[in-house]
């Protein structure tokens, strides 16, 4: 039942977030070039919105991913391993793209 919450709650969350990036990236008035990109991704609220994003887009693939994987009988020997599987996939690939979002500095 966690995972089903956590994947709604994830979902509401995109929404947010993919709303905020369609128009904010692709969407005229707003629509920017590359340049404004780089300096977009230099202001620190926006770098918490990437990585807020980041966050749910990982929560919410892999409890997607979990709920298909254990929707079959014969994998409920190895659920516990699935999980920690999912969790520790989750967290470098989390680790990894946080520090590439903080490490960006744009060109001078």
């Amino acid at each position: 039942m966690r995972v089903f919450q956590l994947q709604r709650y994830s979902a509401i969350a995109l929404l947010f977030f993919l709303t905020i990036h369609m128009i904010v990236v692709h969407y005229p008035p707003f629509h920017i070039d590359f340049s404004r990109i780089v300096v977009r991704l230099a202001d620190p609220l926006w770098k918490t919105i990437d990585i807020l994003f980041l966050l749910a887009v990982l929560i919410h693939g892999l409890a997607g991913a979990w709920v298909v994987v254990t929707d079959w009988d014969r994998f409920s020997s190895l659920k516990r391993g699935l999980a920690w599987a999912a969790i520790v996939i989750g967290v470098i690939a989390f680790v990894y793209g946080a520090k590439t979002i903080l490490a960006f500095q744009p060109p001078v």
